[in-house]
C-alpha cells in the first residue's frame, strides 16, 4: 500500500499527505523543521513524530534557525528533559548543530533553499553524500524523505493521487532539470 492510500482519512497522516507532503518549501524555518522531524523519526514511526509535532515546534522556538543556533547548555538540557519531544542526545545535538550549519549556508547561498537549489539536480545518492558531509545525523532514509517531502526528489505521490496534480502545478524542483530561481 502506498502512502497516498494509507494516509487517506487518517487523522494525522491524511492532513500531512494532502497539504504538505511533497509540496515545495522555501523558508529556512520550514525546511529546518522538516529536517529536524525527519532526523527524529529515525527508529520511530512517522505517526509518532506527527503526534509530537506541536511539542517540537514549542520546544525548538518555532524552528527559528537563529534562535536554535544560539542554544547553549541550558536549552540543550531543557530539550533533553522535554517529554513532549524525542529526548535523544544525538538528535538534539544534531538539531542545534544543523541550525548553525544553516547559518553558514545563508552566508554562502542566502538561505537553506538557496543551498539546495545550488546543488539541484542531484541523484538521491549524490544528495545523501552531500548531506552527510554538510549536516549531522543525515543518513540515506532521512535525506531521501526530507528531499521527497520538500519537492527536491520525486516519489511523494503516485500519479493517480489527487494531490499529485496540486504538487505538480507548483513545479517542485524535481520536475525541473535546472535549479529553482531564488
Amino acid at each position: 500500500m502506498t502512502y497516498c492510500e494509507a494516509a487517506a482519512g487518517h487523522p494525522f497522516h491524511g492532513p500531512y499527505h494532502d497539504e504538505e507532503y511533497g509540496f515545495p518549501l522555501r523558508g529556512d524555518a520550514e525546511l529546518f523543521e522538516r529536517l529536524v522531524l525527519e532526523i527524529n523519526q529515525a527508529g520511530l514511526s512517522w505517526l509518532t513524530i506527527l503526534k509530537k509535532r506541536d511539542a517540537f515546534r514549542r520546544a525548538f522556538d518555532g524552528f527559528e534557525v537563529d534562535r536554535v543556533a544560539a542554544y547553549g547548555h541550558a536549552e540543550r538540557a531543557r530539550l533533553l528533559a522535554d517529554a513532549g519531544i524525542v529526548r535523544n542526545r544525538l538528535k538534539v545535538d544534531a538539531a542545534i548543530d544543523n541550525a548553525r550549519t544553516i547559518l553558514r549556508l545563508r552566508e554562502s547561498h542566502g538561505s537553506f533553499a538557496g543551498w539546495l537549489d545550488a546543488h539541484h539536480p542531484l541523484s538521491r545518492e549524490e544528495w545523501v553524500k552531500l548531506f552527510k558531509t554538510t549536516f549531522r545525523f543525515t543518513g540515506g532514509e532521512i535525506v531521501g524523505e526530507l528531499l521527497m517531502s520538500t519537492g527536491y526528489l520525486p516519489g511523494a505521490h503516485h500519479p493517480g493521487c489527487p494531490v499529485y496534480a496540486r504538487v505538480a502545478a507548483l513545479r517542485p524542483p524535481w520536475m525541473t532539470s535546472t535549479p529553482v530561481p531564488l
